[in-house]
């Protein structure tokens, strides 16, 4: 008997340091090809708009969170923000997934983050999509070159 397949999320929103962009992008693209619709600021707030008021109506809506560990985002005031707020909303139990980008002492963020299983990205980004897509299920179709804005980023 086949398991039982997990149904998609409908939106995952992607908490991320900016200074970490060029990984973020990688990772947005993955999941599109996956037919999994992200939410992250790099390409979902757009001039004029309110970074506060987006960030909520974004963290409202999603049913998955997922937060990009790394230095940086460890010094993010918005990364702990955002967080905090998908770990108090009832919404996203047992539907946080940190991505372990860069080491880092992820306790700047949380002490909470070690009662959850981290996807590993450090040394392997295929790997890392091939567990990170094992959350719902799916294969992985590939290899995902680096972008130039991820060697420009990183």
């Amino acid at each position: 008997m086949k398991p039982k397949q997990r149904s998609l999320p409908q939106e995952v929103f992607l908490s991320h340091s900016s200074k970490d962009r060029g990984f973020s992008e990688r990772i947005a693209a993955v999941l599109g090809d996956h037919g999994i619709s992200l939410w992250y600021s790099a390409t979902n707030i757009v001039g004029a708009k309110q970074w506060h008021d987006e960030i909520g109506a974004a963290l409202a809506r999603c049913d998955w969170f997922m937060v990009v560990l790394s230095p940086h985002s460890m010094k993010s005031k918005w990364v702990k923000l955002e967080y905090l707020y998908a770990l108090n909303n009832s919404r996203y139990n047992n539907r946080i997934i940190p991505i372990s980008y860069k080491p880092c002492n992820y306790e700047d963020l949380s002490w909470t983050l070690g009662a959850v299983q981290f996807v590993d990205f450090t040394t392997d980004f295929d790997e890392g999509c091939r567990n990170l897509l094992r959350v719902w299920r799916l294969s992985y179709k590939g290899k995902h070159k680096e972008s130039s804005s991820s060697r420009q980023f990183n």
